[in-house]
């Protein structure tokens, strides 16, 4: 979690504004490995790792964002591919065609 909010304080000060008007926006990529990245994001960072609950994740196909889909049967916890973070202004934001999901954390660690 403070990883996160480094990413929103860092674009607050680079930007000039305040860090209560700043929110996180998300862009899942195509790439399940940081490996297959080449390039470095001007704004915030890559983070990998997740895994979904409930939930399945389409590819997209030529260029396109995936998107989520329905579970497949026995598999637990789908892995989600790279997930691009950033940070915006609130007054920015655009709920349309988003999802506001929960994300869960656990004290395991390696």
């Amino acid at each position: 979690m403070s990883f996160l909010t480094a990413i929103m304080q860092i674009t607050a000060r680079s930007t000039g504004l305040p860090l209560d008007d700043m929110c996180l926006k998300t862009d899942v990529r195509n790439e399940y490995d940081l490996e297959e990245i080449h390039d470095t994001p001007s704004t915030g960072a890559y983070v990998n790792g997740f895994s979904l609950e409930g939930a399945g994740w389409e590819q997209g196909r030529n260029g396109e964002q995936g998107y989520l889909c329905d579970m497949v049967l026995k598999e637990l916890s789908p892995p989600l591919p790279v997930v691009h973070v950033t940070s915006i202004r609130k007054s920015e934001r655009n709920p349309v065609g988003m999802y506001n999901c929960p994300v869960y954390f656990t004290t395991a660690r390696g």
